[in-house]
């Protein structure tokens, strides 16, 4: 059984039609990129299993678990919406860190959140803490920022910022780790390094789901690959396949342009 089975999911915003029966599973410890130009609802696909946009149609199983059926109750309850968002990371391209935290404060400020629901954290609030503050900084190491802890946002770089947001991600133990266009922010050196932390996942077995524009990272860290065109699946399968030899002309047209760069 997959990890992540996603089947016939539909979104509309209005009239405007921007995801059309998006189906695939992805397995645990596997590596996804989607692929496609600006406005192929990549991102959209993104934030529906994110529960940051609830789609129209389809279900979305993490696990075994039905997170979404389209077909049922709509859930509204902003806990039960929460509880959901647990099951996945999301590193958006913009970083998105609170900029009067600090590194380690941003990475572990969901979890003391969370805590505070716990029926023992009256009681043991010390040690929850601590055990929250102890994984943040081992996040930030595994990122190669342990001397950066007590930096706020604007004193460090963009890379840094990044890996910041991907400690943040990880912090929550995720089952699975969306990016969105990771490094389109950044200039060509600081890109080097956020790719160089996501290989480093990929290479742990970290389940993730990576929207990005780097075709060559897409073909060489992923295992699967899924080239999106006009909020359509066009063309999906082993990544080296799709991006080296694509079957449908739509693909072509589009891995084209990158290789004429």
């Amino acid at each position: 059984m997959a990890l992540l089975e996603v089947h016939h999911i539909e979104k509309h915003f209005g009239a405007t039609q921007v995801l059309e029966d998006i189906s695939f599973d992805l397995e645990q410890g596997q590596a996804l990129a989607i692929i496609g130009s600006s406005g192929s609802g990549k991102t959209t696909l993104l934030r529906c299993l994110n529960f940051l946009e609830t789609p129209d149609q389809g279900i979305i199983k993490v696990a075994g678990e039905t997170l979404f059926d389209g077909s049922a109750p709509a859930t509204r309850s902003e806990a039960a919406i929460r509880k959901k968002r647990l099951h996945f990371g999301l590193v958006f391209q913009s970083f998105n860190l609170f900029p009067q935290y600090t590194a380690l404060e941003n990475v572990t400020l969901a979890g003391r959140l969370l805590a505070r629901e716990r029926q023992d954290y009256k009681a043991d609030k010390r040690r929850i803490v601590s055990e929250i503050e102890a994984n943040g900084r081992e996040l930030l190491a595994r990122m190669g920022l342990s001397d950066r802890e007590k930096h706020y946002p604007h004193q460090l770089s963009g890379g840094q910022q990044q890996r910041v947001a991907i400690a943040r991600a990880l912090a929550l133990r995720p089952d699975i780790l969306c990016f969105d266009e990771p490094t389109s922010a950044l200039d060509p050196e600081l890109t080097g390094e956020v790719l160089r932390v996501i290989r480093a996942l990929a290479e742990q077995k970290t389940t993730m789901v990576i929207v990005t524009h780097e075709m060559t990272f897409a073909r060489d860290v992923a295992d699967q690959v899924i080239f999106m065109d006009g909020g359509r699946i066009v063309e999906q399968g082993p990544a080296r396949a799709v991006i080296e030899h694509p079957r449908e002309e739509r693909t072509r047209q589009f891995l084209s342009r990158y290789a004429q760069r």
